[in-house]
């Protein structure tokens, strides 16, 4: 199976380029694969769509104001954007520049944010703060909100906000867990109301999420690393919900990136650690039942993780419908609900449209 099996045309204007309003005032495509249908709904309807036992899983990773600008020695402009923090005074970062600076090189930022290049790993270079400051308050004086590539503007005030869920509270990330931007305190408290359960893993969502594959072929690909943590409470409780015939709903592919890695072994337990898993048709799905998401870019490892847990050619149809219905798209855009896979539910009265057949996929080995 080649990246080229999972492209659809776009028209650029449905790309979001700001938040809705309200955030839980998006659209809701709910995908059935057991019937081969959708629906179109609205994201306040969610608890409808779900049931009483059910469990709904989020990640609570914070977006760092991760992207700097500066000034090599040299005078030349360089843009960095934190991947990952090693130490108070030291990460990764991604380096948007025409030549790369070398080994011992000085970025300065402004007076009091400076930088020294100790090392480069592929894309990656390792950056010290050489002010003594620890680069978290650096980010919080001179950053700004790590916007994806594909919102062709500048971030202001509002993505301050708005490019960060209500519940985040672990700092790590360099881009949103987006199908999270969907909930305020008011659809929190409905999905409660209706005995629906809320938990969280952690996963630091890398800007790599962003990247094209660069091989045609799925198999010969091989993920960015991302930090993740299931805690042992969330195993046991997953435990506690799937004996009560409840299902577990991800919300967010790194949300399901996480349950799924931390159950590679064949049974779910508690893990920390770096993911370079990789869920595309053919991956046996151990943990998640079900799935909300935003609507992904063509051809991209978070598209293929949907397509492996409701069929291609039933996602791809479901994509087109969205196009045509003039659905927002990715990060600010609108919400895909995948309903558990394992048994059937009716969902509130939508007008439903049927999809094509299901495709036949060829299994690949999962790789973690």
């Amino acid at each position: 199976m080649r990246k080229q099996d999972f492209d659809y045309p776009l028209p650029p204007e449905l790309i979001a380029q700001q938040p809705p309003t309200e955030r839980s005032a998006g659209r809701l495509l709910v995908l059935d694969p057991l019937a081969r249908t959708w629906a179109d709904s609205a994201v306040r309807a969610l608890p409808d769509w779900l049931r009483a036992g059910d469990l709904l899983v989020f990640n609570d990773t914070r977006v760092w104001p991760a992207r700097l600008r500066g000034r090599k020695s040299s005078g030349g402009a360089v843009e960095l954007l934190l991947e990952r923090l090693l130490a108070p005074d030291r990460g990764w970062f991604h380096l948007g520049v025409g030549r790369k600076p070398k080994t011992g090189a000085r970025i300065e930022v402004a007076d009091d944010c400076r930088f020294e290049v100790l090392e480069r790993d592929g894309a990656l270079f390792l950056l010290r703060s050489i002010d003594g400051a620890g680069i978290p308050g650096l980010l919080a004086r001179h950053g700004h909100v790590p916007l994806p590539p594909y919102i062709e503007r500048v971030d202001d005030a509002l993505d301050r906000a708005r490019y960060q869920t209500v519940y985040a509270r672990d700092p790590g990330s360099a881009a949103a867990p987006t199908a999270g931007l969907h909930f305020d305190e008011a659809l929190l408290d409905a999905v409660r109301a209706r005995g629906i359960g809320i938990d969280f893993v952690t996963l630091h969502v890398g800007a790599g999420t962003f990247q094209n594959l660069r091989e045609d072929e799925l198999d010969q690909v091989v993920l960015h690393r991302e930090w993740c943590s299931v805690p042992a409470a969330l195993v046991d409780r997953i435990a506690a919900v799937k004996a009560a015939s409840g299902r577990v709903i991800a919300v967010g592919t790194t949300s399901a990136r996480s349950l799924e890695s931390a159950a590679v072994e064949g049974s779910l337990a508690p893990c920390e650690g770096d993911t370079r898993l990789f869920i595309r048709p053919g991956f046996k799905f151990r943990v998640i039942d079900g799935l909300l998401t935003n609507f992904h870019l063509p051809q991209s490892s978070l598209l293929m993780l949907v397509c492996a847990l409701a069929g291609r050619e039933f996602v791809l149809d479901a994509y087109r419908h969205a196009v045509e219905q003039r659905y927002r798209f990715f990060s600010y855009g609108d919400a895909c609900l995948v309903l558990p896979v394992r048994e059937r539910d009716s969902g509130p009265a939508s007008s439903v449209r049927r999809a094509g057949n299901p495709s036949t996929v060829r299994r690949h080995p999962s790789q973690a």
